[in-house]
Formats: C-alpha cells, sequence, structure tokens
C-alpha cells in the first residue's frame, strides 16, 4: 500500500476504506478490506458504527499497529464542550489506546478553536498521532490557525470529478496540509458518464478504478465506500497503472463545482 507523509512525519495510507452508512456491514467490510490488503480505515462517531470497526479489525487478525484509524469529533458535541468525553469514547468504542488521525467533522462557528486547543492537548499525549480537521474552507482554516499551535495534518473534503477543489487542494498543500476525499466517486453518479466510461475502456479498468487513480495521482487521499467484497477488492487494485497527463487534465475538465449533498456545504450547513 503506498503511503503519504503528514507533516509531522506519520505515514498515512493513501487509500481507505470509508464506512459511512455501512450499517450492519461495517464489520464484515472492515475485515474484508483488511483482508484484501488495506491499512486505512475511515469512520466517525456520528456514523454509529466505531465498535463495529473494532470489531472488523479483531475479527481479520490484523495487528492493530499495522492499521491506520481515522475517526472525527461531531458537531453537537464541540457545541456541549464534550470533547474530551467523546475522544475517551473513540478510543473505548475502538479498543484502542490511540487514533492515527483525529479530526474535527465540521468547522461549527464558535467552537472548533475550542476543540482543537483540546485535541492538541490529546496530540502532545501521545493519544492521538495526528490531528486534522475535515470541511474546512480558507476561512476556516485562516480563523484556525489564528490560535492554533499545530498545523493540521489532514483536512478532509468533498472530493471527485465533479468538484475537483483545485483551489483549495492548492491552499492545504501550501500549509503543508494533505487533503483527503470522501465522497471520491461522487455517490456512483460516475458510472453513467461517458467520458468516464470511455476512460475505463481505454485503459482496461473500472470506472472507479479511473477516477481513483485520478485521486491518488494527484497526490491526495482517498477514501471510498463499499460493503461488497468485490467492490473492496476492486478499489485497492489501482497501484498497478498510470493515467497519461492528457487523461488526467481530461477528468479534472468534467469539474463543475457540483456538490452531492447541497446541504453539506461548508459555508452554509445547519446541523
Amino acid at each position: 500500500m503506498q503511503t503519504k507523509t503528514l507533516n509531522n512525519g506519520v505515514q498515512i495510507p493513501v487509500l481507505g476504506l470509508g464506512v459511512f452508512q455501512s450499517g450492519k456491514d461495517t464489520a464484515e467490510a472492515v475485515r474484508e478490506a483488511l483482508n484484501a490488503g488495506y491499512r486505512h480505515i475511515d469512520t466517525a462517531k456520528i456514523y454509529g458504527n466505531e465498535a463495529d470497526v473494532a470489531q472488523g479489525i479483531k475479527d481479520s487478525g490484523v495487528d492493530r499497529k499495522e492499521i491506520f484509524i481515522t475517526t472525527k469529533l461531531w458537531n453537537d458535541d464541540m457545541r456541549a464542550h464534550k470533547q474530551r468525553e467523546v475522544i475517551q469514547q473513540s478510543l473505548d468504542l475502538l479498543q484502542t489506546d490511540y487514533i492515527d488521525l483525529y479530526l474535527i467533522h465540521w468547522p461549527v462557528a464558535g467552537v472548533f478553536a475550542e476543540s482543537w486547543k483540546i485535541m492538541e492537548e490529546y496530540y502532545k499525549k501521545g493519544v492521538l498521532r495526528a490531528i486534522g480537521v475535515s470541511n474546512f474552507h480558507k476561512q476556516h482554516m485562516d480563523e484556525l490557525l489564528k490560535t492554533a499551535e499545530i498545523i493540521p495534518a489532514a483536512n478532509q473534503i468533498e472530493l471527485h470529478p465533479y468538484l475537483t477543489q483545485e483551489t483549495l487542494v492548492k491552499e492545504n498543500s501550501d500549509l503543508g496540509i494533505a487533503t483527503e476525499c470522501w465522497s471520491p466517486i461522487a455517490r456512483g453518479k460516475v458510472f453513467s458518464d461517458e467520458t468516464l466510461i470511455a476512460l475505463a475502456q481505454k485503459y482496461g479498468r473500472t470506472i472507479p478504478q479511473i477516477v481513483l487513480r485520478w485521486e491518488i495521482q494527484r497526490g491526495l487521499i482517498t477514501i471510498p465506500k463499499s460493503v461488497h467484497k468485490d467492490r473492496i477488492i476492486e478499489n485497492i487494485q489501482v497501484f498497478d497503472f498510470e493515467l497519461s497527463a492528457e487523461d488526467m487534465a481530461v477528468i479534472s475538465g468534467l469539474n463543475r463545482d457540483e456538490r452531492m449533498m447541497p446541504e453539506a456545504n461548508p459555508d452554509t450547513f445547519t446541523f
């Protein structure tokens, strides 16, 4: 598995398994992913499946030290100033004494800077190996950095061929912050795209493989979600081919700044 070095020296696998809305299939999906060679699992407190992730890890037989686990601090817990309590809850549910990457899930006004200071405390203790944010735009990052002692290691954002986020990716990069992609295949919308269909035929690959490869070649970290064994295996088979520069540009040209969930806009979200 190819890795990327975060700004604190921690190595993160560039492809992981997302478990948003994986439901009752979470543990099995995690087990199948780890058995297929994945070493990066991305969950969140709000997903309600941290315990299932732990069960999947246990069932796989893969040593915890070989696995990179990401989870996230939820909005209402920040508003209730329960950050310390829920960090411990996540540790307990994941059956681990450390978390590899802990993220602020959304830039909740008035409390994300406070949350970051608490996360810095746990980072210094070694409980959190790396800390970062999710769904932060430039104004949120600028506000955070006014009081932050530690620059975020990662910013996880919605990113796919219809929302290429080139400006935000560059802003992250300029600060030494890695960009992670959620909804990397646009909730399946890519399957009917004629441009991507043609590229898949050209390379003898599936459409998700083409899209995930495009993200990895951009230097991004991608976390496709699936609960189907064949799709989980398919998604990791992206390290034995490369897209040409011309085809990379073709995929980037599909951008139309389209979010798959308009309500999940970091500038206007209300949850």
